[in-house]
């Protein structure tokens, strides 16, 4: 009897640590995105979650650990939208590589606009110590996923041409974020696009 329980015991624990885990970096992120990281205390994210500062502690180790979920989980939605995007293009028979980036970009921009509060916030660059280097990185990483995107070469060319529609986009990002309405992003991301394509058009020349 005890076999058979163990495994769903094991498997409400693991869901509820899921859901307290899930619970504080949602209150985090809109701690975040009202105060800023320095401004920012513990208790008014545990006020906002419901939980208790041990918790906290349990599962993130303090501020700076849990601000870094944040960004993590913040990441994670641009690349699951992103990669979404581009799936269910090349199910609908897009092939060529330009075009397939091309739907990664517009889900990035759309995916800024929609999470504009965090993006402002990490675009700020008001975060704990060491997180720019965490940014810079995972920008690095930004632009090589880009060009296994592009299928480009090795070259400089190839590598300067990524790097320049990688912040192509990312400029993009930041008008996004200053627009005050939806109408305003779409027609940032409209533009962007346009810009972006008249760019990696260069990869045939």
């Amino acid at each position: 009897m005890r076999t058979s329980e163990q495994p769903q015991g094991s498997a409400w624990q693991w869901s509820r640590t899921a859901d307290t885990r899930r619970t504080l970096i949602t209150a985090a992120g809109e701690v975040f995105a009202q105060k800023g990281f320095a401004e920012c205390s513990v208790a008014d994210v545990v006020e906002l979650a419901g939980l208790s500062v041990g918790s906290l502690y349990h599962h993130y180790g303090g501020k700076s650990e849990l601000f870094l979920a944040v960004w993590e989980d913040h990441q994670a939605a641009y690349e699951e939208q992103a990669a979404t995007a581009v799936a269910l293009a090349r199910r609908g028979g897009t092939t060529a590589p330009a075009e397939l980036f091309l739907v990664g970009a517009r889900a990035y921009l759309e995916t800024t606009w929609e999470r504009r509060a965090l993006a402002r916030l990490f675009l700020d660059g008001d975060g704990p110590p060491g997180f720019f280097l965490v940014r810079s990185r995972r920008r690095n990483d930004w632009v090589r996923q880009n060009a296994v995107l592009l299928a480009v070469g090795t070259g400089p060319a190839d590598r300067l041409l990524v790097s320049i529609l990688t912040a192509a986009m990312g400029e993009a990002g930041r008008q996004i974020i200053g627009c005050e309405t939806e109408e305003q992003a779409v027609a940032v991301t409209e533009s962007a696009l346009a810009i972006i394509r008249r760019l990696s058009d260069l990869r045939g020349e």
